[in-house]
């Protein structure tokens, strides 16, 4: 009888340095030091890959039991007062690897109020809270792939990642398409804050060009006079364009 052959030992995936290569662009690795949340999260064997026949080819996107409202874009507008901050409009397209856009993804926003906390029991930043904000949203792109959110721009808030750590100001995006398996997550971030340079999860990404993809624009056409100012940002789903993941953490 043939001995059984021994497991091979753990694939260790990249520490730092050089993250996945998709699309000629590179993702940010799972494991990166520097975020330290990261070393005890990230996979230390190989990913497995599911068959295509299994549940994340459901068809998508989901939107749970109540549809999704053209109000859903408006995050001012969720309580019965005006949530404190300054207003922007965040808006842009979404896009595939040859430019085209995509049409019927769901995007969804979620972020932290312009103190910089977030309406979640599990934030313990003593900051304000508002009541009068929640900070999440969702609206679907359309024919042109467009979307367009009403929000305020959220405030940068400490963290425990090292000592004195301050995650810049940032939305986080979610975008799930024709099937429940290809939601991509990411950030964006504003042009111009001091911080990003300090920060671990933005500077994960090693190619200066992903990491400009992550930054909107302002845009003086977008901007609404005496309400809101505007910025835009376009997200390229795929390609050598693509905007960077989040799933490196």
């Amino acid at each position: 009888m043939e001995k059984e052959r021994p497991a091979d030992p753990p694939k260790v995936l990249p520490a730092s340095g050089r993250g996945r290569s998709v699309g000629g662009e590179f993702e940010p690795p799972y494991l990166h030091p520097d975020y330290v949340s990261t070393i005890a999260r990230a996979p230390r064997r190989q990913l497995v890959r599911l068959p295509p026949e299994w549940f994340h080819r459901t068809q998508g996107p989901a939107f749970g039991r109540v549809p999704v409202r053209p109000a859903d874009a408006d995050l001012t507008r969720q309580h019965p007062g005006e949530p404190l901050g300054e207003r922007i409009i965040v808006a842009g397209r979404v896009l595939d690897a040859d430019g085209l856009p995509v049409a019927g993804t769901l995007v969804e926003v979620w972020q932290a109020n312009a103190a910089g906390r977030y309406a979640d029991p599990a934030d313990s930043h003593p900051a304000p809270l508002d009541p009068n904000f929640s900070g999440a949203g969702r609206c679907l792109t359309d024919a042109a792939g467009r979307y367009r959110f009403l929000t305020v721009k959220p405030g940068a808030y400490p963290w425990a990642n090292h000592l004195n750590a301050w995650r810049p100001a940032h939305i986080h995006f979610s975008l799930f398409g024709a099937e429940l398996g290809s939601r991509v997550v990411t950030q964006m971030y504003f042009p111009g804050d001091p911080l990003l340079r300090l920060d671990p999860i933005f500077q994960a990404i090693p190619d200066p060009r992903g990491q400009e993809r992550l930054l909107a624009r302002f845009d003086l056409e977008l901007t609404e006079p005496a309400w809101a100012l505007g910025y835009r940002w376009d997200i390229v789903l795929r390609g050598r364009s693509a905007t960077p993941r989040e799933d490196g953490g």
